[in-house]
């Protein structure tokens, strides 16, 4: 069905840091670590306070889930004309370039012997891209084997 959106003005910075401290336990097990960079000023756009948190929490855990154990995931906040564009990023394993297309798809997951151990479904992502759209922007992903991966979007500024 279709993903009901309630767009407010929203700092984005406060969303951020307790996703980060909803987090932080499960980053410490494995030894990473969790950092905010990028735009110093109040992040306000007109976003869903509750599904754009969906976004970053899901984002976020997948970083803590499938990087290196003593690595990092970064939030970096990128100021453009009319939109702040939102990048997650570890420096992980990666995900091989043939996965990529397929990566947003219901039920798709890289590495299917995993799902047993992280108890994922393979939907988070495709939720995260359908919230996304249904903000009027789209996500994508780039990903180097052995150096990590980035999810973008972008958001409205309000």
């Amino acid at each position: 069905g279709a993903i009901k959106i309630e767009r407010k003005s929203i700092d984005l910075r406060p969303i951020i840091m307790e996703i980060f401290e909803q987090l932080e336990a499960k980053a410490k097990l494995r030894d990473i670590k969790l950092k905010f960079i990028g735009y110093e000023g109040p992040i306000v756009v007109k976003a869903d306070y509750q599904r754009i948190s969906q976004v970053l929490i899901n984002l976020i855990d997948n970083g803590i889930k499938y990087g290196n154990d003593g690595g990092k995931v970064i939030v970096d906040i990128i100021e453009r004309n009319k939109t702040f564009q939102i990048d997650v990023k570890d420096n992980g394993p990666g995900i091989p370039a043939e996965h990529l297309p397929r990566l947003f798809e219901r039920f798709y997951r890289v590495d299917k012997s995993r799902t047993k151990l992280s108890g994922g479904s393979g939907l988070g992502l495709s939720i995260v891209k359908h919230i996304v759209q249904a903000h009027g922007g789209k996500i994508s992903v780039q990903s180097k084997i052995d150096k990590g991966t980035v999810f973008s979007f972008k958001l409205e500024k309000a």
